[in-house]
């Protein structure tokens, strides 16, 4: 009988000399990570094509329903707070694993707790248990790809690809769901997340035997504080909360605005707005994975964001609502590179920030994922049926329900921030005609 030797910190599977052509490398480690960002997709994904059904088995109103969102990825951002503190002692194998067993009984859950239970506290059960999936995979897939063996000049390339198969996954979930729906109907939903839970609990096992990269030794890891001292971090802190919220807004409410604010059929308004919305995202973040050593990556994010300011205010103002549509689709596209962007300026920065710094940075964008979808949600309920904000409705286009459009309109706020930071940047960079100072200064260690 063949024994694998383990590292104790690291998790790291050291294989027989002998054995090691024919066994498991960092290539099925690198691919599990890809599946990992699958396995979040799901997660961040599924509820909200559901949002339909919910409202309409449950009465749920919008305001509750981005209180959902505003659950999963506030449970995300609790579980980022914990995991900074614990996974570079622990090693990255146990709490890679744990992440896909919650997010399997999460998706289980999602299916049989509104009927267990009661509807929407089942749902609330669900959403915080696969956020705690989801929360674990955040902190741990990126640091993992980017401690794998690549050159330093390829890792911004290399992070962005990864990023891309939350695209993939995201693209998947949207047809397959949709398509799904349309064939059994939406009286039997309970079976789609069943089906997708499969995701997850394959990769469990992958996860069980790939081989890890060693998190980062104390001695040589940057202070948490000192990241937290530096402004540079500051900033992208600030810029990972506006990259979260910019995507996040746009993506959740992007198929019932369709449906309920345009007038679109459920499977035309689902293809039409996230499915095109993840393709554009995908093919973003897989281009600069290609050819991004050609391009500032500040500059980059600084031409994304300012676009992704153009596509809300298209999106919430434009009276047609084929424009309204393309405006919710381009907006993938434009925010493609805001999440993976800042991991890479900051991991640029603080080379030895080790998983503790990807799981603040996490925590930041979650925050913004989980507020931006609310305060749209929060937004809509009051400008909609004589709300507080219901004298901003007659000044929005449209005959359908403009108090979503008004939603997406707030959420413009989002890129419109990040466009200030990468300005400055840009601007402090040119000055002292060097890189910005996020991306290329000095690795900064204890």
């Amino acid at each position: 009988m063949v024994r694998y030797a383990r590292h104790r910190r690291s998790g790291v599977t050291v294989l027989p000399p002998g054995l090691w052509k024919t066994s498991v490398t960092f290539d099925h480690t690198r691919r599990a990570c890809y599946t990992g960002y699958v396995t979040q997709a799901i997660v961040n994904n599924l509820a909200p094509l559901l949002f339909i059904v919910f409202q309409d088995r449950y009465q749920v109103p919008y305001e509750m329903l981005g209180r959902l969102v505003l659950l999963n990825f506030a449970t995300q951002l609790v579980t980022d707070l914990v995991a900074v503190k614990v996974v570079d002692r622990t090693g990255y194998r146990v709490p890679l694993v744990l992440a896909h067993v919650f997010a399997v009984a999460g998706l289980v859950l999602l299916a049989v707790a509104p009927s267990a239970v009661a509807p929407y506290p089942g749902l609330a059960l669900a959403v915080v248990v696969y956020g705690i999936g989801g929360g674990l995979l955040e902190v741990l897939v990126s640091p993992v790809v980017d401690a794998l063996p690549a050159p330093r000049q390829g890792k911004a390339a290399a992070m962005s690809l990864l990023h891309s198969f939350y695209c993939w996954g995201q693209v998947a979930v949207v047809v397959g769901t949709t398509l799904l729906l349309a064939g059994i109907g939406d009286a039997s939903w309970q079976v789609v997340p069943l089906l997708w839970a499969a995701v997850p609990l394959a990769n469990l096992v992958l996860f069980l035997r790939v081989p890890l990269p060693a998190t980062v030794a104390e001695e040589h890891r940057t202070p948490l504080g000192t990241l937290l001292r530096s402004p540079a971090f500051a900033a992208a802190l600030l810029m990972m909360l506006c990259a979260g919220a910019a995507e996040l807004t746009m993506s959740q409410w992007s198929s019932l605005f369709a449906e309920q604010g345009l007038g679109v059929s459920k499977v035309g308004g689902d293809l039409a707005g996230p499915c095109l919305f993840a393709v554009l995202m995908g093919i973003g973040r897989i281009g600069y994975g290609l050819w991004g050593e050609r391009i500032r990556l500040p500059w980059a994010m600084l031409g994304c964001g300012t676009l992704a300011v153009g596509c809300y205010l298209v999106a919430a103002l434009a009276a047609a609502p084929a424009l309204s549509l393309a405006g919710c689709a381009l907006c993938g596209l434009a925010v493609s590179l805001l999440w993976p962007g800042t991991f890479s300026l900051a991991s640029a920065r603080f080379p030895f920030g080790g998983a503790a710094m990807f799981g603040v940075l996490a925590v930041s964008g979650d925050a913004g994922a989980a507020a931006g979808p609310w305060l749209a949600g929060a937004v809509a309920d009051a400008t909609a049926g004589g709300g507080a904000l219901s004298g901003l409705a007659g000044l929005l286009p449209g005959a359908g329900d403009t108090g979503l459009r008004a939603g997406l309109l707030a959420g413009a706020v989002f890129p419109l921030v990040l466009v200030a930071l990468s300005a400055a940047q840009v601007l402090l960079a040119r000055r002292a005609a060097s890189p910005p100072s996020i991306a290329s200064d000095a690795a900064v260690r204890p």
